[in-house]
């Protein structure tokens, strides 16, 4: 007996030793982290403020999520809105003497990589260089470092300079073949996230909303693309048609690039520029240093624009990465409540996602309104249900790139009736009501179920359209006839009348501020970013651990086919969603 209490005790003591070594390990992670972001950088003369591969662009706060003790882990998440700003400053700092864009592959949007390379062009104008290097340089990283007064490519590097092409995975063969029954409803012919699933081939409206989309784009960047490069447009179609990036003597050849160097013979390129000595050290300073060096509280309190993120997929329930309603409605009656905030600017890069939910989000934002101005800002997308909450807005800016509209919505149900059948499975239902067991996994939805899901979507699609019209100041047949599910660039959601001005979200939070009538202002973000103690705990959840895993081995573009059969959070009744996400690779 003694034998025994000897080991519980032992037991007891070895768990609270550990219990306390992993708690004081989290006191000092928590208070490093919180160390070095007191500590303010020096920055030297004659620094050249350097973009480079470890920096990675984010549209909110929310999407700052760093692994579970990566320790490791050098890549630095940076707000566009903080990069612009940095360029902004940069340009009068006499510290900094030019930038140097070092990325082979830059993780941006589209409407990040406009803002970014327009801020360039405007650093330029105070007379500094902008200098670009390339390895092995993907097509948004050449997009970008494009705009550099030189872009230096290594001798045996290349640039990914092909178009844009999408492709649409199609699975509806291999859900005829395993068994698995999908019940489909949707309003909108362009409204195609389902279309995968219902169809073995591109119906003739996909393809032309994608082809039209996809030329939009593709005709904006690459004009952008030759007038930096002053290549003529049409001789630029054949080098973009011939690959002649691949090859870097071609590339040099046909005005690509500058110069072909090593590395080490760029930096000296630098030092020459400088007129640096060969003993002097070359000082590259990276954006997120830089920020650092300068970033204080803001000056005043009183009159605040406040920047509500609203970023990723939109869901019903609590959560902190995408959009999730409740913790959303929050920040919106936080922000309403709020006397020191003035106005506020919705910052919308979504695709959409859960009508229910969108509608929540969307009366909020409409009770806010009535106390301060709401100005709103699209991003890479605003579709669907990120278009749908930009109804409360007083003004609309779209970027020429942002994916816009997508006025449309569906329901989409799967069901194992065949293959349960084939492997001995049979599912007997016993009910009080003709639909009591309107939906079953095996057996599928019963037809009084189709019967109500179908007036649903078309009764959730007939309130998204009124919401429109009374935004944009339309009749029904007007929005009707350019909505269907249809999603637009941003220059022509202009045209078309579906948003208010071209611009950037600085522009949005400079219109705010003429709203308010203040010059003095200072600005804050929301959500806020969590605490590296709240992260720790978030990544421990067993959802989210799965999640991160599958997504690893089967790719981010394949998890989101995945995700929206399996998702108990996507089978939350009426859906609105864009049919596809872009990327310039």
């Amino acid at each position: 007996m003694k034998s025994f209490f000897k080991n519980v005790l032992a037991n007891i003591v070895a768990i609270i030793i550990i219990a306390a070594v992993f708690s004081l390990f989290l006191i000092m992670i928590i208070a490093s982290s919180a160390l070095s972001g007191d500590q303010k950088p020096n920055i030297k003369d004659n620094s050249v403020l350097t973009l480079d591969f470890k920096t990675n662009l984010i549209d909110s706060p929310t999407e700052d999520q760093g692994e579970m003790f990566a320790f490791s882990e050098t890549n630095k998440n940076i707000l566009i809105l903080d990069m612009l700003d940095a360029i902004k400053r940069a340009k009068n700092d006499s510290k900094i003497k030019g930038i140097s864009v070092e990325t082979d592959g830059i993780r941006a949007g589209f409407t990040q990589l406009d803002d970014v390379r327009a801020a360039l062009e405007d650093f330029k104008k105070s007379g500094k260089f902008v200098y670009a290097y390339g390895n092995v340089v993907s097509q948004s990283a050449y997009y970008l470092g494009s705009v550099a007064d030189q872009y230096i490519l290594n001798p045996a590097g290349g640039i990914d300079l092909k178009g844009l092409a999408t492709e649409v995975l199609y699975m509806k063969n291999f859900a005829d073949k395993y068994g698995i029954g999908i019940q489909i409803i949707r309003h909108g012919k362009y409204k195609s996230a389902v279309e995968p699933y219902m169809r073995d081939d591109m119906s003739p409206e996909n393809k032309e909303q994608l082809s039209t989309l996809l030329n939009d784009i593709w005709s904006l960047n690459s004009q952008k693309i030759a007038a930096s490069r002053k290549i003529d447009s049409a001789q630029f179609l054949v080098v973009v048609d011939s690959l002649y990036g691949t090859i870097p003597e071609l590339s040099l050849q046909h005005k690509l690039v500058d110069r072909l160097l090593q590395k080490s013979e760029y930096d000296q390129m630098i030092k020459t520029k400088l007129q640096l000595k060969e003993k002097d050290k070359l000082t590259k300073v990276s954006f997120t240093k830089y920020i650092n060096s300068y970033r204080e509280e803001s000056a005043n309190k009183d009159n605040q624009i406040a920047v509500l993120y609203a970023s990723g997929a939109i869901y019903n329930g609590e959560g902190y990465q995408n959009i999730f309603a409740d913790n959303f409605v929050k920040d919106i009656k936080k922000l309403a409540d709020d006397e020191k905030i003035k106005a506020v600017v919705l910052r919308i890069n979504s695709p959409g996602g859960s009508a229910n939910a969108s509608d929540e989000i969307l009366f909020e934002l409409q009770q806010l309104k009535k106390k301060k101005p709401l100005v709103v800002s699209f991003g890479d997308y605003a579709a669907s249900g990120g278009y749908y909450i930009a109804m409360a807005a007083d003004k609309i800016y779209s970027e020429p790139n942002t994916l816009t509209g997508s006025i449309g919505v569906f329901g989409m149900i799967p069901y194992f009736k065949e293959i349960a059948n084939k492997n001995g499975f049979t599912a007997i239902p016993v009910t009080t009501n003709a639909n009591s067991n309107m939906y079953s996994p095996i057996n599928g939805v019963t037809p009084g179920g189709v019967s109500m899901l179908t007036r649903s979507v078309e009764q959730t699609y007939k309130r998204f359209v009124h919401f429109v019209t009374v935004n944009r100041k339309k009749s029904f047949e007007q929005i009707d006839e350019i909505g269907g599910g249809r999603v637009w660039s941003g220059t022509r959601a202009k045209n078309i009348g579906l948003v208010d001005e071209l611009g950037t979200l600085q522009d949005a939070i400079n219109f705010a501020a003429t709203k308010i009538k203040v010059k003095d202002y200072s600005i804050s973000s929301y959500p806020k970013k969590i605490s590296p103690f709240q992260q720790i705990f978030k990544n421990l959840d067993e959802n989210e651990i799965s999640a991160r895993l599958i997504k690893n081995k089967i790719g981010t573009e394949n998890y989101r086919l995945f995700e929206q059969i399996t998702d108990p959070k996507l089978q939350q009744g009426v859906m609105m969603q864009m049919p596809f996400q872009i990327k310039i690779d």
